[in-house]
Order: structure tokens, then sequence, then C-alpha cells
């Protein structure tokens, strides 16, 4: 792993990326990595571009600013690839997460991405089938262990599950929800 290995968010608010880079970082230091998870707010409204960040290493992580060169860029709504520099800093051969229905082909033509490598899963569509509700921030979740294999998937969710049992300690329906759409997208990623 390069040290630190840097992941940005992008999403809107209300839709989980800040919550995703926290699970995702929590979860990192339950496997005994060292970690970063913070956000970045613009206009603090729902569906305002919000970004969040996750470093990891096996080392003290020093540097205390956001990050500009992500070796994965992870889109939790694809309109933002229309009005946001998504790619900035992403370097030849980064990964670039979205959730789409379309194939990476279709999004590498739609937006003319080379050197990258793209992969996409409907996180949207997963979690309206898992949760009930379009909350693409879990899925993603599943669907980023898969493409980087950064962190173990069998510790990840049992991390998680003890994370969600807690938060939601009165609704275990939402708590299997979000285990079934994390497992479902880890599998579905393209």
């Amino acid at each position: 792993m390069k040290k630190p290995f840097e992941i940005r968010w992008h999403g809107r608010g209300g839709q989980g990326a800040k919550t995703a880079a926290l699970l995702f970082g929590d979860a990192a230091m339950a496997t005994g990595k060292y970690i970063q998870a913070f956000p970045e707010y613009g206009p603090e409204r729902m569906g305002a571009p919000v970004q969040a960040f996750n470093r990891l290493s096996d080392e003290p992580i020093h540097i205390h600013s956001g990050i500009k060169k992500p070796e994965v860029v992870v889109v939790l709504d694809e309109t933002l690839m229309k009005t946001q520099p998504i790619t900035e800093g992403l370097g030849k051969d980064g990964i670039l997460l979205v959730n789409t229905k379309s194939t990476p082909g279709e999004i590498k033509a739609t937006y003319g991405l080379k050197d990258i490598k793209v992969y996409t899963v409907d996180a949207s569509g997963i979690s309206k089938e898992t949760i009930g509700k379009e909350i693409p921030n879990t899925p993603m979740l599943g669907a980023v262990i898969g493409v980087t294999n950064v962190l173990d998937f069998d510790r990840f969710m049992r991390d998680v599950t003890e994370k969600l049992k807690i938060k939601f300690r009165n609704r275990p329906q939402i708590v299997e929800g979000n285990i079934r759409s994390i497992k479902r997208a880890y599998e579905e990623v393209a």
C-alpha cells in the first residue's frame, strides 16, 4: 500500500459521503491501520456538493490537509461529473468509482476519460432494494473494498456491522438492509 493511500468522496448533502468516509475510516482503524477521515463542506444544505476524504497507512500519518492527488475517487452522484472537477488530481492508473447504471465503458466515453480505471455500480438501485430508499453511501463502501482490496472484506463487514448495530440499535431492519447493500455492491461492482 502506498503510504498514505488516499480516497476522495464526492456526493451531495444528504447522500452520506461524510458518513461513508467515517465508517470506512473506523473499519480501517479496527484493522490496525492509521487513518484520517474528514469532510469538506461548501454551502451546507441538502443537495449541495460535498467532499469527504480518507487517508490510510500502515505508518503514522503526518499530513493534515485536503487530498489533492487521490488514488481513488468515489462518486455518489453521477450528475456531479458534469459540474465538478471530479477527476482533478487523479493520476494515471487512478481509480474512479461511480454510482450509476452505466457501464465503465460508457462513463469513459461520455466524460472522455483515458488513463484511469473506471468502475461502476448501481448503488442507488441497490439501496432502494435493500434499504428501502436511495442512500448510496453504504453500497459504495462495499464497492470501494471490491475495487481496491485495501481492507479485508470480512473484517470490514464485522466492524461495520457492529457500528451499525450501535447506531440503529432499535431498528435491526436498517442494519440488515445496509449489510445486504454493502455485500451486493461488493459483488456487483464492474
